[in-house]
């Protein structure tokens, strides 16, 4: 497995990872498009991928402007093997060096991305829209669970 920072090459394989989930699925994978990966991953964030044999397998991409993480997801067949969670402390280390005290995200109840966060200690706030959990992490937390160099 390799983790490196996204790029966008990578685009169309995040967006394969993004269209196989079968949790916190989009109602029309047209809702997400390759400029909007592009934007985030290189305006107003960041992304990781995993990779596998040169296929991505797992992507989380952060975003600065909203304060939020815009995705993570892990192909079906690869999830359970401590991808999501990597790529989960890869991007919250960055992003908390960037000077961010908080960070929110929202995601369907009951689903395993719900049992993810909470496990990862994200703090439940509330609702985003009219279906998802809001979960919120703060650099205070985030900085007593893990260790970030050179912050």
């Amino acid at each position: 497995m390799i983790f490196r920072q996204a790029d966008i090459n990578d685009i169309p394989q995040i967006q394969v990872v993004r269209n196989a989930v079968t949790e916190n699925r989009l109602s029309d994978p047209g809702l997400v498009t390759d400029n909007d990966c592009k934007v985030f991953l290189m305006i107003r964030g960041k992304g990781w991928v995993c990779e596998v044999n040169n296929q991505v397998v797992g992507f989380a991409i952060a975003d600065l402007e909203d304060n939020n993480i815009w995705a993570l997801f892990v192909l079906p067949a690869f999830e359970g093997k401590g991808i999501g969670s990597r790529l989960h402390d890869i991007m919250l280390d960055w992003y908390f060096k960037q000077g961010k005290e908080h960070v929110w995200l929202g995601t369907a109840p009951g689903t395993k991305a719900e049992a993810f966060y909470r496990k990862h200690g994200w703090q439940e706030t509330g609702t985003h829209g009219s279906k998802e959990i809001k979960f919120e992490m703060n650099l205070q937390y985030w900085l007593q669970q893990h260790t970030i160099a050179h912050l």
